[in-house]
Order: C-alpha cells, then structure tokens, then sequence
C-alpha cells in the first residue's frame, strides 16, 4: 500500500495574503484541518506550506495579540515543507512524518504536482485496517483448524472461535478508536487451547 492510494485528493488551499480569519473560516466552511498555502508568482501557482488548525489556535488563539486574526497567512506560515510522492510506501511516509515531527504530508505526483494530502489520522485508519485484517486471519485459520479437525472426529456442527491474541485485541480497538466496524465470533471452543 502506498501514499496514492489513502491520500486526501481533494486539497483545500488559500492565497498566502489571505488573512488568518479567512483562512479558520476556509477550515470550517470546507471541514478540513488543514489547508495548503500557495502563492500566484510569474512562473504559475506555488505551494508555499501548509496551515494548519493547530497553527491557528498555538499561534493566534493562545497568543490573544491585537489584529492577529488579521494578520495574513504568509506571516504564520514558515518551516519546512515535507512532502513524499504517490509511491511512498506507508513505513516510508510513517519513517518522513516522526523525522520532521509533522502530523500531515503533501503528496505529488511523479511530475512532482500536488496530488493529495495524508494525515496522521489517515496512515492510523489505514493501519488500523491492516491489523484487522492479520487478525481476521488468524480468527479464519483457527476455524479452518477446527472445521477439519471435526471432520475428521465425525462432528457436524462447529461452534465459533473467539480469539483471545493480544493482536487480535489491538487490532479490535483500534479498529473501534477509527470507527472501523471489526465483527468477532462469540462462543470459544472448548479446549482449543487458546
């Protein structure tokens, strides 16, 4: 799985002369946390950096300076940008954010354009998802296991398994924390051993 397929691909920018209120009404009028930062010059549209709501509420809200939401983006907006192209694998993109201490990546595309947006939040569902997916084969195996080993006994009806692993039960709350629905089978078999 790679950054192109989980990015945000619809990208929310504002003008870096814009003011920091319009930029928090941006936020809310388009439900995103983020915004890109871009510039008009003579060689076309550039991206600039990247606004976020922590920004705004650490640097504006917190400081309570007379006319800061007036200010304009380009004054909040500085550091490093990080961005990763499309088949950035997850651990590369995990590996990029921890090193430059940011929570969202740019994405571009093999021509090095603005492709997409991930975020922490985005790169945690999709994690998420992975580690159910490796208990859910655990759970499949486990039944399979029983299936055969009652067929051979002569038995017809199998109760289901339930599943007592400790990745099984990080990926069940994670699942839960990212409102991913993760179902699980309710009765044990007895001396299954697990």
């Amino acid at each position: 799985m790679n950054l192109g397929s989980i990015c945000k691909r619809h990208v929310v920018t504002i003008d870096r002369q814009a003011t920091l209120q319009e930029a928090a009404r941006r936020m809310r009028d388009q439900h995103v946390g983020a915004l890109v930062v871009t510039h008009d010059g003579p060689e076309g549209r550039r991206v600039e950096g990247l606004l976020t709501d922590r920004d705004l509420a650490i640097e504006v809200l917190a400081s309570d300076l007379p006319g800061a939401r007036q200010q304009a983006v380009a004054e909040l907006v500085g550091g490093t940008l990080v961005s990763a192209t499309e088949s950035t694998g997850l651990t590369q993109a995990i590996d990029l954010m921890r090193a430059a201490g940011v929570r969202r990546l740019l994405v571009r595309d093999e021509q090095g354009r603005l492709a997409g947006i991930v975020s922490f939040d985005d790169l945690l569902q999709s994690c998420a998802e992975q580690l159910a997916g490796l208990a859910d084969v655990v759970r499949k195996g486990l039944q399979r296991e029983a299936a055969e080993r009652a067929e051979v006994a002569g038995r017809t009806e199998l109760p289901l398994l339930t599943l007592h692993l400790p990745a099984a039960s990080a990926a069940a709350s994670l699942a839960a924390a990212m409102g991913t629905p993760m179902t699980a089978p309710q009765a044990a078999w007895p001396g299954n051993g697990i």
